[in-house]
């Protein structure tokens, strides 16, 4: 009679010990992302053409004076916005993926099939071949009265445009799936205008804009760092914001119905949320590929849950990580290796392994 009370009290108990357990990991996975994105902010400061001193380099960082004068000019107008542009962008393509991957129920969905970034390619295309200016790195080095704010705008405008065709386009699809092939279509055929402008202007152009859309994380300046930052906090929150229904949308669209959540206008507000993140770093570093399908699956095998709670800082750190790592490498001795080269090499062979272990498919598709 004793024995099927005290083995229910047992399993009662083991209960809320494995939820204390599964919480310990989550936190000690976000503290151990946290630590290594530190650690590889101050090796991206550290980084580059001419080594600086880690001790000197940290020294600037926290406000205080550095040993060698030239370490807080290099570290104050070059390594720092380029660190700071590569973790924000990382973070950015980590969270937007995960939104992707969610509203669409989809492994592979990442923040470019939507074919925002291909109208903000588009954007900086038309600038370039239209007005005909120089375009250096990740903006332009000399667009006129316009500048860097011209780019930017450009790209911007680029990727706003498509968003509302495809939010328009998006009032008859009831089936997610039909919606992301509809932007993945969209993407192209944007693609398709961009490479009929390519042909029919100057090489040289053609060539600045090429490598314009290899990506980099240099270039930015104090006050590029305002307007990436801005818009990519209030990207994040709107993301932060949809945790719930997010969470709801795991377990179906039927599910999320019956608990409340109103599909249509989370699907509206994550998307506009989702295309601010992939424009606003496309147009300040070109389209950088692979951390936004990657960032998502590494946080989902490392924090062990599908719970967005967890799951959307873990992504944003995951992919501040990697961004990070890409901008180290490239910056070989005497050489300047495109981001999008080392995302490509890196990212490919991961995303491949993941998607054959059956559970990170099933941790989306549950």
């Amino acid at each position: 009679m004793t024995g099927v009370p005290l083995s229910a009290e047992a399993g009662a108990a083991a209960v809320p010990s494995l939820a204390r357990a599964a919480l310990t990991r989550r936190t000690g996975v976000l503290l151990g992302l946290t630590a290594a994105t530190l650690v590889l902010a101050l090796l991206a400061v550290v980084s580059g053409s001419v080594a600086l001193d880690p001790v000197d380099a940290l020294r600037v960082l926290v406000g205080m004076d550095a040993v060698d004068p030239r370490v807080e000019l290099l570290v104050g107008t070059v390594r720092l916005p380029r660190m700071a542009t590569a973790a924000c962008a990382g973070a950015a393509l980590g969270v937007a993926g995960l939104q992707m991957q969610t509203i669409f129920r989809n492994p592979l969905a990442d923040p470019f099939s939507l074919g925002v970034s291909s109208g903000a390619s588009l954007g900086v295309a038309l600038l370039i071949t239209g007005a005909g200016v120089a375009v250096s790195g990740t903006f332009a080095a000399g667009l006129g009265v316009l500048g860097r704010f011209g780019t930017v705008s450009a790209a911007a405008l680029g990727a706003a445009a498509v968003l509302a065709v495809l939010l328009v386009l998006s009032r008859g699809v009831r089936v997610p799936a039909m919606l992301l092939i509809i932007g993945v279509m969209l993407g192209s055929a944007v693609t398709a205008l961009v490479s009929l402008l390519l042909i029919w202007t100057d090489p040289l152009r053609a060539q600045q804009y090429i490598s314009w859309g290899l990506g980099s994380f240099g270039g930015t300046t104090n006050q590029d760092l305002v307007i990436l930052l801005g818009f990519t906090a209030l990207g994040i929150v709107v993301a932060l914001l949809s945790i719930k229904p997010l969470n709801a949308l795991l377990l179906g669209e039927a599910y999320a119905q019956s608990v409340g959540v109103n599909v249509r206008r989370t699907r509206v507000i994550v998307l506009v949320g989702a295309s601010l993140l992939t424009g606003v770093v496309t147009a300040f570093c070109g389209p950088i590929g692979f951390i936004g399908i990657a960032a998502p699956h590494v946080a989902r095998r490392l924090i062990g849950t599908s719970d967005h709670r967890s799951l959307l800082p873990a992504a944003a750190l995951v992919g501040a990580c990697a961004a990070l790592g890409c901008s180290i490498v490239s910056l070989l001795p005497g050489q300047v290796i495109p981001i999008n080269v080392i995302t490509s090499l890196v990212g490919a062979p991961i995303v491949i392994a993941i998607l054959l272990r059956s559970k990170a498919i099933q941790g989306v598709s549950a």
